[in-house]
């Protein structure tokens, strides 16, 4: 689809650029034109001015809840070889570039009175965090599981920041795991299975690539799950 021609696009200019990790960084971006309206979990598709047949579309995560200052974050993670990462990479504050959105419908559902078990690997814990900090805001924030994948130690995000708000809200569970794939998807399932064990009060959300994200899913169907209530962010 072609994104320009249902939305169109806004004008950003960088803030601040901030490394979170040897491999990622946060852009914090103000909108030039007006406050950006979103819900925690949504992103935005970048128009940036490379490639082939620019503008080049890439779809990052809204990283931080709405701020009263109109800013907004992304995290990126720097891919070698990657067009649109290298490129970002070297941006610097002042520098601009085009969006559209905010798109997306993994936004937090209707909670009453069901518990959160957030699944995220890597840079998909991104959209989930930012949630977390939206329901803590709003002092809504139910019994949660967050279950935290890293690649290596050294690229854990945010994991400074989640054992603290762990030690502080006693309704909040952090796990942070560390795994190479596939052990990242086997490990999981098996921690699944034990967390779930016939409470359905529990709502999923798992962000991550498709080789991570399908098989957690397709094992919440088999528990009992409907398909639907499993909800899904993959990011390719």
């Amino acid at each position: 689809m072609n994104w320009d021609m249902v939305e169109p696009t806004h004008l950003a200019e960088i803030q601040a650029v901030t490394s979170l990790t040897a491999h990622t960084k946060r852009l914090t971006l103000r909108p030039l034109e007006h406050r950006l309206h979103f819900q925690p979990g949504q992103w935005i598709s970048l128009k940036l001015p490379i490639g082939e047949r620019p503008p080049l579309n890439r779809a990052y995560s809204l990283a931080e809840p709405p701020t009263s200052t109109g800013e907004v974050s992304l995290v990126f993670d720097h891919v070698p070889g990657g067009i649109a990462s290298t490129y970002l990479n070297q941006l610097r504050p002042g520098d601009r570039f085009s969006f559209s959105g905010p798109y997306g419908r993994f936004v937090l559902p209707e909670l009453e009175d069901k518990q959160l078990l957030l699944i995220g690997r890597y840079s998909g814990l991104v959209p989930l965090r930012c949630m977390i900090r939206s329901l803590i805001h709003q002092r809504a924030l139910p019994v949660t599981t967050l279950i935290a994948h890293a690649p290596s130690a050294g690229e854990q995000l945010y994991h400074e920041e989640l054992i603290g708000l762990a030690q502080r809200h006693e309704q909040f569970r952090y796990v942070p795991l560390v795994a190479e794939e596939p052990g990242a998807v086997d490990g999981t399932l098996a921690m699944i299975r034990g967390l779930v064990d016939g409470n359905r009060s529990w709502i999923p959300m798992i962000a991550g690539v498709k080789a991570f994200a399908r098989p957690l899913r397709e094992c919440f169907v088999e528990m009992g799950f409907d398909r639907k209530e499993v909800k899904l962010e993959t990011y390719d």
